[in-house]
């Protein structure tokens, strides 16, 4: 069986919230069926991955499975807090888009019910940098191997 890699984005939605340096992002399936794929990729070690930088301390995942969803807390994330931080977004909001850019692997179809509703795969190029950058999941890296 092949797999294809989207984002995240096109089999989930997310939100954001802060409370002093620390942000929570959740992530919520679109449908149940995607719940399987997010609860196995969106891994902590693949959030730091993707991260990278933005979280100092650590990151603590909570799966919901009865509402097809997680909640991911990222502590030491926002550069001290709203009323300490020189950032753009000491809120953390954009969090919830940076975290729907995580690429995921799909099987067959999957793929084909997304592409069959328009959605477009990760781009080859974007792939490729993400890996020079060693910002690509571990799951996402063996499928390219």
């Amino acid at each position: 069986m092949s797999r294809t890699i989207f984002h995240l984005r096109e089999i989930a939605h997310s939100r954001a919230g802060d409370k002093g340096d620390t942000s929570n992002v959740s992530v919520i399936a679109y449908r149940d069926e995607f719940f399987q794929i997010i609860s196995t990729q969106v891994t902590v070690d693949a959030v730091r991955s993707h991260f990278g930088t933005l979280v100092r301390g650590r990151i603590t995942r909570y799966p919901l499975p009865q509402f097809s969803a997680l909640n991911i807390v990222l502590e030491e994330s926002l550069g001290g807090g709203v009323t300490r931080s020189l950032s753009l977004d000491p809120h953390g909001k954009s969090y919830s888009a940076l975290m729907l850019a995580l690429p995921v692997l799909v099987d067959d179809a999957i793929a084909a019910t997304l592409t069959d509703a328009g959605r477009l795969p990760v781009d080859e190029r974007l792939l490729v940098h993400l890996k020079d950058l060693g910002r690509l999941p571990l799951v996402v890296r063996e499928a390219l191997n």
